[in-house]
Order: structure tokens, then sequence, then C-alpha cells
């Protein structure tokens, strides 16, 4: 299986290379959101992990543009952020289209178990329903801001 993984952090990208390499998947690399989209865009990989806090081109639009682009594009988030401000990043994630999301640090087992599961999950269901992208992606992103602020305390 071809994977595309999306991470500014040098050690953790090669990590996981090397994990999802022995794992037995044929691996694709990106430092950013904007060189993600170029490898996206050439090589169609079937599962993409990607970062969400980037330079250059974050997680979220990535993957806003990647369900736009191919809605049956299935993505896996991560995160060690947790939150940004009083957004959850990993909860707006999986809200603008991630079909997984998980939390660094993890174990690779975890990873690995995300990803078969994915697969055979798209196996199962023969045809995947997917998640359209938002008209107004910026709406979604406020009225995820909005939920966020309730839910803290003040």
């Amino acid at each position: 299986m071809k994977i595309l993984v999306i991470d500014d952090d040098d050690r953790l990208r090669r990590l996981v290379e090397k994990v999802l390499t022995l794992g037995g998947h044929e691996v694709l690399a990106a430092a950013n959101g904007a060189e993600g989209m170029a490898i996206f865009r050439k090589e169609s990989p079937e599962i993409v992990v990607t970062d969400i806090v980037m330079p250059e081109q974050e997680g979220l639009g990535t993957i806003m543009m990647m369900r736009r682009e191919c809605p049956k594009a299935r993505i896996i988030a991560m995160s060690g952020g947790g939150r940004v401000g009083n957004l959850d990043v990993l909860g707006a994630a999986h809200a603008l289209g991630s079909d997984e999301v998980i939390a660094k640090p993890f174990l690779p087992r975890d990873l690995l178990d995300l990803i078969n599961r994915l697969v055979s999950d798209s196996a199962a269901a023969g045809a995947k329903t997917t998640l359209l992208p938002p008209k107004d992606p910026g709406a979604t992103l406020r009225r995820l801001a909005a939920m966020s602020r309730r839910a803290s305390p003040s």
C-alpha cells in the first residue's frame, strides 16, 4: 500500500517512514502540506498520514484540499499540540475530513492498527462513504472555535 507521510519534524517523519516500510508499505514523505499536496496529486497514495501544526501549509488546510480533490482519500491526522488556542486540532481535523486521528506520541503498533483498520473498513464497505468538503471551510473553523470556547472553563 502506498502511504504519504507529511510532518515537519524530520526525526518523527523518518521514524514513521521506517515503521510503515517495515510494515510492508511503500512510503512517500513530505515536510509540509504544500510538498504533501504536490506528492498527493502526482502519486495518488491510498492513505495519507499528516501532522496538523506545520509551517508553510498546515494540516487542516491540507486535509480540506485533499478531501475536495479526492473525496475517497483515506486520511489520518496526527498532532502533539492537542490545542491551538481554544481549538482542539485533532477534533477539528476529524470534523474537516480526516478518517482517523492519533495523538503524538504514539506507539508504532497504534499507527499500524489504524492503517489496517482503514484498509479493512474500506474493503468491508466496498464503496466508502466519504465526507464532502465544506462549502465554506472558514465557517466550519469558526463553528469549531465557538464550540471549543463554550466547552472551555471560564
